[in-house]
């Protein structure tokens, strides 16, 4: 029983590495990740807990990566407040719904959704420059691709990075680099909100949980350190964000296309 725990927490460890790296270095790829790694490597088998765990590791992992992206002057934090406090509700609501909803065939929907996203960051787009945001009138725009980006975090039950930071991007005009730190708070936000929820439903792990984030506080040094790198090199970090949506994207339409 020992070995068992012992490989259990290893696992757990080494997962929760690997979800903080993709938080820190692309702001997306969390609680993507997190989820299936929890449920088929870490081996906790009630899909509903394995959610509840990863939001609860996301969200921590999310708000530890802040904040060495914060000190980089990566997160614009007006921008970061105004996106998460309409996203917080969206994230209540999606996550009841979640709950409630056997969320199979909406899977493929969301697959397919991450696939668009790919292609609009394929494509490219020019960020602005600081002065650009925040400006009052976007306010508006900023406040309702949240609360959409929210919702659908917590129906899904994931982070939301895929989402939040085209969201961030396409609503205020910054450059990715910074839309991947600010988009960090919204996932926390997002994620804290799913738990809350699922752990009042009594659908969290707690011993795998801390083992997760503990792994993934390490994972996200070392993927802040990557995107710093990686945002010197014109459209390197476009290109990883798209890749990695469109691999998790096929595998996810494989999963649920063949049950």
């Amino acid at each position: 029983m020992a070995s068992v725990l012992l490989t259990q927490a290893l696992l757990a460890i080494l997962c929760g590495s690997l979800v903080g790296f993709s938080l820190a270095l692309i702001g997306g790829g969390g609680s993507i990740l997190a989820t299936p790694l929890v449920l088929y490597v870490v081996g906790v088998h009630d899909p509903h807990v394995a959610i509840g765990t990863s939001a609860l590791a996301v969200a921590v992992n999310a708000f530890a990566n802040l904040v060495p992206h914060a000190r980089a002057g990566h997160v614009r934090w007006k921008v970061a407040f105004v996106f998460a406090a309409t996203g917080i509700i969206g994230a209540y609501v999606g996550s009841t719904l979640g709950k409630a909803v056997n969320g199979q065939h909406l899977l493929v929907l969301f697959a397919l959704l991450m696939l668009v996203v790919a292609g609009l960051m394929l494509r490219g787009r020019r960020g602005g420059s600081a002065n650009r945001y925040p400006l009052p009138h976007m306010n508006s725009r900023l406040g309702a691709v949240g609360l959409g980006a929210g919702g659908l975090s917590g129906f899904f039950g994931i982070g939301g990075g895929f989402l939040i930071v085209p969201g961030l991007m396409f609503a205020s005009g910054m450059e990715i680099i910074n839309a991947i730190g600010t988009s960090l708070f919204s996932v926390g936000a997002f994620g804290l909100t799913t738990t809350i929820n699922y752990a009042v439903s009594g659908l969290i792990d707690w011993r795998v949980a801390v083992e997760f984030i503990g792994g993934g506080i390490v994972g996200g040094w070392l993927g802040t350190l990557g995107a710093k790198r990686l945002a010197r090199t014109r459209g390197a970090l476009n290109l990883i964000f798209a890749v990695v949506i469109i691999v998790v994207a096929i595998f996810m339409l494989y999963k649920s296309l063949r049950i």
